[in-house]
């Protein structure tokens, strides 16, 4: 045999090991997704079933404005949502290191929590997996290559777990009736445009601004302090999303696309990107 055709049987043979680790870490990470998930919907409590415009009563202006822009009254209430997002991330805390990522994400609206599972591809070929979650007043940071290779895993910590809530809160812009009194936000008043919302969740609470157009919608969100890893430390920096694209999804109105940035000394640095290309709606009966 000669070398050309030993060469060819031996990459045959990488690929073959390579595409079976492939499709074993592909089915170890489902099974790990769905264990993570159980608690997720085991945790869903009982709360009213549709949004009364009464309730708005005695909330800041710019809320008023968003509520009435972005629902219907008696437009039933978000109980759990599934989304598919594709996008962009920046992998380099200090750089520029941009990877496409598709995921899903399932979020469950009360009790609080969320799981985004996605698929980022570093390499041709070799997808690095990540769940990013709050399940039960717990965060998840945790990644690995193939399935199968850990290269991230961020301990539970009061300080992560208030992170993944402010991201739940912040996200509320695909879900608002999430954002409503009577699912537990509470309002404060800041300018004609601004207004502070605070998600209470067990022991963990957060507060964050909200910004809105003129017309209603939100605009961004911004955290003053929010915990960012980098080498291995975890820092309080002021983070900020921002949303737009904004369409029509079940009598409601949602944002498609957004972006996610650090408000770092040198400026606001933008790490993700993404887009909602589909958005299952589950609501309270």
């Amino acid at each position: 045999m000669t070398w050309l055709k030993w060469a060819s049987v031996a990459l045959v043979s990488v690929v073959t090991v390579a595409g079976g680790a492939a499709a074993y870490g592909s089915a170890r990470w489902r099974r790990g997704t769905r264990k993570l998930r159980a608690p997720l919907e085991a945790g869903r409590v009982p709360g009213p079933a549709r949004y009364d415009a009464r309730e708005l009563e005695g909330l800041p202006p710019p809320v008023q404005r968003f509520f009435r822009a972005v629902l219907t009254d008696g437009q039933p209430l978000v109980a759990a949502l599934s989304v598919d997002q594709v996008g962009n991330i920046n992998m380099s805390a200090s750089g520029q290191q941009w990877k496409p990522f598709t995921a899903q994400q399932r979020i469950v609206t009360r009790r609080p929590g969320f799981d985004w599972d996605a698929r980022i591809m570093m390499l041709p070929g070799v997808p690095v997996r990540i769940h990013d979650a709050y399940v039960a007043g717990i965060g998840t940071l945790h990644a690995e290559v193939l399935g199968l290779f850990p290269v991230a895993d961020v301990p539970n910590s009061t300080e992560l777990a208030r992170g993944e809530l402010m991201r739940f809160l912040a996200e509320a812009a695909w879900y608002p009736t999430a954002l409503l009194p009577d699912q537990g936000v509470q309002w404060e008043a800041v300018d004609e445009q601004s207004a502070r919302a605070t998600l209470t969740d067990g022991a963990i609470s957060v507060t964050m601004t909200f910004r809105f157009h003129p017309d209603g919608p939100i605009d961004t969100v911004r955290a003053e302090s929010r915990g960012r890893m980098v080498n291995g430390k975890e820092t309080g920096v002021p983070w900020q999303g921002r949303f737009w694209d904004y369409a029509d999804r079940h009598g409601m109105r949602v944002p498609l696309q957004g972006e996610v940035a650090w408000d770092l000394p040198q400026g606001l640095t933008t790490y993700w990107r993404g887009t909602n290309t589909a958005m299952a709606y589950e609501f309270a009966a």
